[in-house]
């Protein structure tokens, strides 16, 4: 009889809240070097009366550097609210389709944002082929897959072990090749309009059947509309700067490019088997347009599957966009759902099982995209960010010292975790930086305000903590729930 397999565990390394300078973020420093230098003026000239005068200005620095809400201090607030609030007085907040009046570059998503420019490409003339988007401004080319896997839950330990080994290989195998700028997993639900069910029914169904018949015919009619399949995206961002040497020996531009991308597209393809996912092919123009409206409008899943001489959605890139997005300071609204978008502020930090999200991926009634993003680090880049961390932890250590305080666990805990990191460096394991987002979709405010607290309930159980990322909707969206690997805000 074989030994039992323990099942793998997982324990992510304390998130550090320390600032540039004795725990000050750059905006707390610049405003204290600004105040500071203010009091030595006003007291060099007119003496202790006039920065007595100017006690209210004190305490309002005090207040913006020491008060914190949601995380953060008011002073590191002012910019993203400032943000806003321009974005209010210009109008900005509302964003509508327009119709064409002029020829529109082929292949143009036409997305509201810093996402106005993507553009889908394909490397022929044939609009079934697999295609990627193509950013101007960031320099990168994103292909997009489809995968499936067996659920993870149901698997026995010893698989589970295997493909979480399998995909950390994946990554690593990615981030060493020094041309990818980023890989996405996106895990989403849809509303099911009972179109693919429908098919497979007619298709291959026996309707005739005495009673056995006429009861699976009403199930198809009543289980379709009512499903909420999950679909899972695997995005790849190829770095055309970082690639530059290797595009320009396949022949140069877009071809060049789209060359590296298929050699790159084929390795991430092998990598994910061995992690026991299963690559169903690479999105067309077509199919990455109908992911990206559906993101913006849910509803529109159905009417784009019955269109599709395939089952499967396609939608024409010009029509990729919402119609109609409003932004609000804590969610999205875009044509038929209002979205809400979470940012995974924290990973669970005591060991925990590799399928921690299972809860909060399978929350009941729920409609949800969650956005895995990982960015490769260079060593160096990694080994230098590791020299500052533990540079920052001892020197302000010592400053508490020399002020006689008391030591700080945190310190000594985040310190630990910069240890092991420095060490998985130097015994050659990559670095890749993970961002976790998670867009909470639903048809109305009243029902996205009771999504929000189930997930948020769902998340405590999981182990993670989520955080609003008010102020930031739209571009938070954007890079949640659209398959583009895209790491700003």
């Amino acid at each position: 009889m074989s030994d039992l397999v323990a099942p793998i565990t997982v324990k992510f390394p304390h998130r550090s809240r320390r600032g540039i300078l004795l725990g000050l973020s750059l905006p707390q420093l610049i405003l204290v070097s600004a105040a500071l230098a203010l009091l030595l003026v006003t007291v060099v000239s007119t003496g202790l009366l006039g920065a007595v005068a100017l006690a209210p200005l004190w305490a309002a620095v005090a207040a913006l550097v020491a008060i914190r809400r949601h995380g953060r201090s008011l002073i590191d607030w002012a910019p993203i609210v400032a943000r806003y609030a321009h974005r209010r007085r210009t109008g900005q907040t509302l964003w509508l389709t327009r119709p064409l009046t002029r020829p529109r570059q082929d292949g143009i998503l036409h997305l509201p944002g810093s996402a106005a420019s993507l553009r889908v490409v394909t490397p022929g003339d044939s609009t079934n082929q697999a295609a990627a988007v193509h950013d101007p401004h960031q320099q990168t080319l994103t292909a997009v897959a489809r995968v499936t896997s067996r659920a993870f839950a149901l698997l026995d330990p010893a698989a589970q072990n295997h493909n979480v080994d399998g995909w950390g290989r994946a990554l690593a195998g990615m981030a060493r090749t020094g041309h990818v700028a980023t890989v996405q997993v996106l895990e989403r639900t849809v509303p099911d309009s009972g179109d693919t069910l429908s098919r497979h029914w007619a298709q291959h169904g026996q309707p005739e059947t005495p009673v056995a018949g006429q009861v699976y015919a009403e199930l198809v009619a009543s289980a379709g509309p009512a499903a909420a399949p999950h679909e899972t995206y695997l995005a790849i961002s190829l770095d055309l700067k970082a690639a530059r040497r290797l595009i320009s020996q396949a022949s140069g531009g877009l071809p060049g490019a789209f060359t590296v991308m298929q050699q790159t597209t084929a390795s991430v393809a092998q990598a994910a088997r061995n992690a026991g996912l299963m690559v169903t092919g690479w999105l067309s123009a077509r199919e990455i347009a109908a992911v990206v409206r559906t993101a913006y409008d849910p509803k529109a899943l159905s009417a784009l599957q019955q269109w599709s001489s395939s089952g499967r959605a396609e939608a024409d890139p010009a029509a990729a966009g919402p119609v109609v997005q409003v932004e609000k300071y804590d969610r999205t609204t875009t044509d038929t759902a209002c979205h809400a978008t979470f940012w995974v502020e924290n990973w669970p930090r005591t060991e925990t099982g590799a399928g921690f999200l299972h809860g909060l991926m399978f929350a009941g009634g729920v409609r949800r995209s969650l956005s895995l993003i990982y960015a490769p680090q260079g060593l160096e880049a990694a080994l230098r960010d590791v020299q500052r961390r533990k540079s920052a932890i001892i020197a302000d250590a010592n400053e508490r010292a020399r002020r006689g305080q008391v030591d700080s666990e945190e310190d000594s805990i985040e310190y630990a975790d910069v240890k092991t990191r420095e060490r998985q460096l130097i015994a050659g394991h990559a670095d890749v930086a993970l961002t976790g987002l998670l867009t909470v979709t639903a048809p109305t405010d009243q029902a996205l305000d009771a999504a929000c607290a189930q997930i948020e309930t769902a998340a405590v159980t999981a182990g993670v903590d989520l955080r609003r990322l008010n102020f930031q909707q739209p571009q938070a969206f954007t890079a949640a729930a659209l398959p583009l690997a895209r790491t700003s805000l």
